[in-house]
């Protein structure tokens, strides 16, 4: 948990990642949905976008808005193997570990109830 902490603290330096908030539309859809379906669909999103040794549009494959879980990813920076590797330490070029997914999706379920305890905050 100590690691998650210090991530998150990271991540509040810095503008670009703090710019991401859910807007109505994908507040309401969370809350609707319930995080344990939206976290499915995370699990999903890792494993088809994220997860393999090589991705053909590496830093283009998650949207930025569209669903909750993509602007956790982004805010997260677990949106490419690129953030990944630079904010995770899960290294580019050879396909992520059922734990790596895991861990990814344990920190957009962070993210995200984070957003459903406070009403989504800015910052």
């Amino acid at each position: 948990m100590r690691a998650l902490d210090s991530l998150f603290q990271a991540l509040q330096r810095s503008r670009f990642r703090t710019s991401f908030h859910l807007n109505a539309k994908d507040l309401h859809y969370l809350q609707q949905k319930g995080l344990p379906t939206i976290l499915d669909h995370a699990e999903d999103f890792v494993a088809q976008r994220l997860a393999a040794a090589v991705i053909a549009n590496e830093g283009q494959q998650t949207p930025m808005r569209g669903h909750p879980v993509f602007v956790a990813q982004h805010a997260t920076a677990t949106c490419c193997r690129g953030c990944l590797s630079k904010w995770h330490q899960i290294p580019a070029g050879r396909a992520m570990t059922l734990e790596e997914q895991a861990y990814v999706v344990v920190v957009l379920e962070r993210w995200l109830q984070q957003k459903l305890d406070h009403g989504n905050p800015l910052g």
